[in-house]
């Protein structure tokens, strides 16, 4: 029973060439399971086919769904035969006789019992002549389908009368007919059942509420009900003539007596659904081309006063006297400023995105700017996450960004605003003001809020990796612009911050003089000095450079010399361990950070590093450009112990390179004898050769590892040229990740199990697919797209049980059943309805068709029916139950001898349904072909 529906259906197709006609062959078949019975088949040898068995079947008569010949004869075995080409159709009658009578030649010479069924007419007509041939048995398989049904053949009385006739069967007393009848009913308006999700009012900003929607989430749902028609069959599976009548006058058919009930429901045809709008309108930036000077009109890093971008001007600018340069009158220079003015005078209102919802964004993204005091840049966990580690590895999976972050509210406030707010160039504005306020912080000392603190997070999107780093060079500055203003007192010169340069060129301490000389003569205070006056001071030539470095002193004087200079640049003293040479204790010196990367910067260095080749040279620089980390750790370590050696270097930075030994000494006393490690005693090692280069100088005056002046630039001119394209495919991990994490949360409130595994599928598909840098669009099409179906199935469950008014259950036991029942109708192609009319889904389908009835007939709702007085009332606004049923279906089956009295008993069957627009009989007609 129900293996049409739940067992697997397979097809073959070959083409043929008939009379230079090109047909398609195709076998349907149920795949079965394998059994016994296939040897004994062949000992009985008139034992009919399986298609003239199957015709008497009753357990699979109205499959939900099938091929139509399925439907029509409940066959689970047959061949079609049709025109190859959709135009072509085998229209003349004598066409079809020549087809069908070829068709009977060939079934009867290989003796083969599957029914072979021509299309003829045109495709959409579904119109089928066919045969099956068996030991001394034939069966017809005719169609009738008219677009006007003949009023005799509404009703089972009619529809029996020519199943009769067609039969013709010779004995008196005819031989019970079987009938099984289906009526189907729909329903189409849902009277008191609105689709309850509003479409976002775009209009009101109430409170950073935009458009009833926060800014940072997501919107969700479809906009129109996506259940469009409820279908509910009702059937009589095993009537035999004479118990029920129908005919024309009067009928017994009632559908609440009806013993069988099943629903299914018809989807919308892709309903409108918001997120899904939302990632796709945002996924479309990608595509564009335009940088956001060329959407936002004229250059919009420009200053008003840079009137003429040609750089001739600038010269004669110079040179030229004061009287009108005769440049300004030329036409293009006149048309350029009127455009200038023109800009100044278009006014607020026409820029892109409204102050309003600027401000409202900016506010957003950057809380700190409201109170008084900037907050520190640290992320604060605001909306909960899920539970820590899920979240955690689903932007790890995405490569996107942490979901507090300000990368992550920055993809979401674009994707709002491309949608409700100006679409691209809204994008391009908001970016533009995103990296106005990224300069402001950097040149300001204010720290970016929304990003966790350290080095660039290399499992996070690139954009957010830039947007740390500049953070990493904003608390940098800070902190030297605050050890600064604390130092002023202080020896000017020792709060010197150097600027980064090579690893090697060290100032040495006989250049301070120089320096001194040159802060006096400049005379400003610190506060005032800007980076580029650092980078000025730098700049000495390399001769002199060498001249003050101080490189005689390690030859000469050795370590003596060493040792008489002051220690600087000490941070706590390294547990007992003293300097090997003068005993003093051992210092942990203040230390440079190694510089932060992100990975695209890491990508290039190790390009560089691979560039350089095999060749000795080549790894004697690769080790240099590698080592620089260390060369500044040694000589903050030898400016913090004056006299110490690399052994004593070694034992604090790499203790495992320092071997000690239990030795015993002249006089008998065991003592501990320390020595380098062998990788340490190679020649000509690159902790020797450095150790040797290497000054004593404190961190705080070192040139800088990492230089956060450029690094800032950089990070900014890259946010600058990104174009909104860019921007989109940056952040689109993120939104995606939103979006997985919207579905997520809405999925939990329904809990239907199928979206669960969908959930899970598109994760692991995502994040194979975000991982590589450039993911192919048509992949990224497949996610948003898979998103937006999980979407609509959430929103039809919701549709259902707002339907069904699963919430209003007293009874535990009846909510349990109605959830069960519209996770079935969700999943599968029709439900069955336990308890037909009686049960409690059953009352509920029943109650929403009669309001949909008194609606129809602007009657009074049965609540009300009710309240009225008198029997006679009641019978005047009675309104039937059910609309008149949009689908009727009629199995009329019985076995009689054919064409003689004396014929076999074979079987007969017909098929009938109708429907609003056609009307379609499908008989099969047995007949014995050895005794007639």
């Amino acid at each position: 029973q129900g293996i049409f529906t739940s067992g697997t259906w397979e097809e073959k197709s070959d083409e043929i060439f008939f009379a230079d006609f090109k047909f398609s062959v195709t076998h349907h078949y149920l795949v079965q399971e394998s059994t016994d019975k296939e040897g004994k088949d062949e000992v009985l040898e008139d034992v009919l086919p399986q298609s003239m068995q199957d015709l008497l079947c009753m357990n699979n008569d109205f499959p939900p769904r099938a091929h139509c010949l399925v439907r029509w004869y409940g066959l689970r075995e047959f061949v079609v035969l049709a025109p190859a080409a959709n135009s072509d159709a085998v229209l003349s009658e004598s066409k079809c006789n020549l087809l069908l009578s070829s068709v009977s030649i060939a079934l009867g010479n290989t003796g083969c019992q599957v029914p072979l069924f021509a299309q003829i007419h045109h495709k959409w007509r579904r119109m089928y002549v066919g045969e099956c041939q068996g030991p001394g048995v034939r069966t017809d398989f005719e169609m009738v389908h008219l677009r006007k049904v003949p009023n005799q053949y509404t009703h089972l009385s009619g529809l029996l009368d020519i199943f009769k006739s067609k039969i013709g069967c010779p004995l008196t007393p005819l031989p019970a007919v079987s009938i099984a009848i289906r009526l189907t009913y729909v329903l189409q308006d849902w009277q008191q059942y609105f689709w309850p999700q509003q479409p976002p009012d775009i209009d009101a900003l109430v409170g950073g509420e935009v458009g009833g929607l926060e800014f940072g989430k997501l919107p969700f749902g479809a906009c129109e009900d996506p259940i469009s028609e409820l279908h509910l069959a009702t059937t009589w599976p095993h009537l035999t003539e004479g118990i029920i009548v129908d005919n024309d006058v009067y009928s017994d058919l009632d559908p609440l007596q009806a013993p069988h009930w099943s629903v299914r429901v018809r989807k919308a045809d892709n309903p409108q659904c918001l997120l899904g709008d939302f990632v796709t309108e945002f996924f479309k930036v990608c595509r564009r081309k335009e940088s956001t000077d060329e959407i936002l009109g004229r250059s919009t890093f420009e200053e008003e006063g840079r009137e003429i971008a040609d750089i001739t001007h600038a010269l004669s600018k110079l040179t030229e006297p004061a009287p009108v340069p005769i440049h300004k009158l030329s036409v293009s220079n006149m048309v350029h400023t009127a455009k200038k003015k023109i800009k100044k005078h278009r006014g607020v209102e026409e820029s892109p995105l409204n102050n309003d919802v600027l401000n409202t964004i900016l506010l957003f993204l950057f809380p700190d700017a409201a109170s008084e005091k900037p907050l520190d840049g640290t992320s604060s966990m605001d909306n909960n996450p899920l539970s820590e580690s899920e979240e955690y590895n689903l932007y790890n999976q995405f490569k996107s960004a942490p979901s507090d972050s300000l990368t992550y509210k920055l993809a979401l406030c674009l994707c709002m605003i491309n949608f409700y707010h100006g679409g691209l160039k809204g994008v391009a504005h908001l970016w533009q003001e995103f990296v106005l306020e990224m300069r402001f912080r950097w040149e300001n000392d204010f720290l970016i809020p929304g990003l966790a603190s350290g080095p660039p997070d290399l499992r996070c999107c690139l954009l957010h990796q830039k947007l740390q780093m500049l953070n990493c060079c904003i608390e940098r500055k800070k902190a030297r612009d605050e050890k600064r203003k604390t130092s002023i007192s202080d020896n000017v010169t020792n709060t010197y911050p150097g600027d980064a340069g090579r690893p090697g060129d060290q100032l040495g301490p006989d250049n301070l003089k120089d320096m001194d000389k040159e802060k006096g003569e400049v005379g400003k205070s610190w506060d005032s000095w800007s980076d580029s006056e650092e980078e000025f001071f730098e700049c000495l030539s390399d001769t002199e450079e060498f001249k003050g470095n101080g490189q005689e002193s390690g030859k000469k004087g050795g370590l003596k010399e060493m040792a008489n200079l002051k220690p600087e640049g000490r941070l706590n003293q390294h547990g007992k361990l003293t300097l090997l040479h003068n005993g003093e204790p051992l210092y942990i010196p203040v230390t440079q950070e190694p510089a932060p990367m992100t990975e695209d910067l890491l990508e290039e260095q190790s390009e560089v590093l691979a560039k350089l080749g095999t060749s000795a040279e080549g790894a004697h620089l690769r080790a240099r450009m590698q080592s620089a980390c260390l060369l500044s750790d040694m000589e903050s370590f030898k400016a913090a112990n004056p006299g110490c050696c690399l052994e004593d270097f070694v034992r604090w930075y790499s203790p495992r390179d320092y071997i000690e030994e239990e030795v015993i000494d002249e006089k008998g006393n065991t003592v501990l004898k320390g020595e380098l490690s062998a990788r340490m005693k190679i020649p000509s090692n690159m902790w020797v050769e450095a150790w040797e280069t290497a000054k004593p100088v404190p961190a705080r005056r070192q040139r800088r590892l990492f230089d956060d002046t450029r690094e800032a630039e950089k990070v900014l001119h890259y946010l600058a040229m990104q174009k909104p394209a860019d921007l989109a495919r940056h952040l689109l991990p993120c939104v995606i990740h939103a979006a997985v994490l919207k579905v997520k949360e809405e999925e939990s409130l329904e809990n239907i199990s199928s979206v669960k595994k969908i959930i899970k599928q598109i994760i692991s598909h995502s994040s194979k697919v975000l991982h590589f840098p450039n993911p192919e669009d048509k992949k990224l099409e497949e996610i948003i797209h898979q998103i937006t179906n999980v979407e609509a199935l959430i929103a039809r469950a919701r549709s259902l049980k707002a339907k069904f008014g699963t919430e209003k259950c007293e009874q535990e036991e009846e909510k349990e059943d109605l959830e069960r029942f519209v996770s079935c109708l969700l999943e599968q192609p029709e439900v069955l309805v336990v308890g037909a009319g009686r049960g409690h889904a059953g009352r509920i389908i029943h109650k929403l068709f009669v309001n949909a009835q008194r609606a129809a007939a602007m009657a009074p709702p049965e609540e009300e029916l009710k309240r009225m007085g008198s029997a006679e009332e009641r019978r005047q606004n009675s309104v039937s139950d059910f609309p008149p049923p949009a689908g009727r279906e009629l199995i009329l089956r019985t076995t009689v001898p054919r064409p003689a009295p004396y014929s076999r008993a074979l079987p007969q069957r017909m098929y009938s349904v109708l429907t609003k627009e056609d009307f379609r009989l499908a008989g099969a007609f047995s007949s014995d072909t050895s005794f007639f």
